[in-house]
């Protein structure tokens, strides 16, 4: 049954969570999900998503500052911290698509530290150590959540850089949208603050960026990396194990 996308009311919107952690390509994949004229929502809103009442204040928070889509028929959110949970039978939702992506460590680790020793203050994250930590605590709740929700989709979070080409058609098809999701985006009244996804001015271009970024300069010590890379192919393994579907890097 498709929801009745005349009306504003949250139980007559679907849902699309994404389950990540932070430099994962995900300010990226917010934008281009939320530019497709069938979904609204673009930006990490800082919710938990543990009973049905969550849904009123997700759509009370995204109406403050923007407006349903006429004719969409999902809400975006994205969850890259462990302070946040779902709890997708607690939602009562006729439906919704649930996302989960990982990145490799390495990158993931640099670019955070490179971004946190950017920020006034932002000490919170800015040593391999602390990186890695938030990392591996983050990628193993997943792994969790995994085991107790299975029936998402997964793919790696590389491929929104490597091969939109694959990665946006099986998108597509998993969210069952009736046009293709495209590597061109819109930006939007949050896009670039911080606080609600990528700040950097790469995220205001419009389109992916193949290039990526190189992030050299931040050396992470062998053992943290050893760590990490453990974390990340334990979990990412029973992860793939328990998707309903997953797209992996060859």
């Amino acid at each position: 049954m498709q929801p009745d996308s005349t009306n504003a009311f949250p139980e007559h919107y679907f849902r699309i969570f994404l389950l990540s952690h932070m430099r994962a390509f995900t300010s990226l994949a917010g934008h281009i999900l939320g530019s497709h004229p069938q979904i609204s929502g673009y930006y990490e809103m800082h919710l938990s998503y543990a009973d049905a009442a969550a849904l009123d204040r997700q759509l009370a928070a995204y109406l403050e500052s923007d407006a349903l889509k006429p004719g969409s028929r999902y809400l975006f959110d994205k969850l890259l911290h462990n302070d946040y949970a779902l709890a997708p039978a607690k939602l009562g939702l006729a439906d919704m698509k649930i996302l989960v992506s990982l990145r490799q460590p390495e990158p993931t680790i640099q670019s955070i530290v490179h971004l946190y020793r950017q920020k006034d203050g932002g000490d919170l994250f800015d040593s391999p150590e602390k990186a890695a930590r938030y990392y591996i605590e983050r990628v193993r709740a997943l792994a969790d959540f995994a085991k107790a929700n299975p029936g998402y989709f997964y793919f790696d979070a590389e491929l929104w850089q490597r091969a939109p080409e694959l990665l946006l058609p099986r998108l597509t098809k998993w969210l069952e949208l009736d046009l293709p999701l495209r590597e061109q985006y819109r930006t939007f009244s949050h896009t670039g603050k911080p606080l609600k996804g990528d700040s950097s001015p790469r995220i205001h271009r419009g389109n992916i960026d193949r290039a990526g970024s190189d992030y050299a300069h931040v050396i992470v010590p062998d053992n943290v990396l050893v760590e990490a890379g453990e974390a990340y192919r334990e979990c990412r393994e029973q992860i793939i194990e328990r998707a309903a579907d997953s797209l992996q890097i060859d």
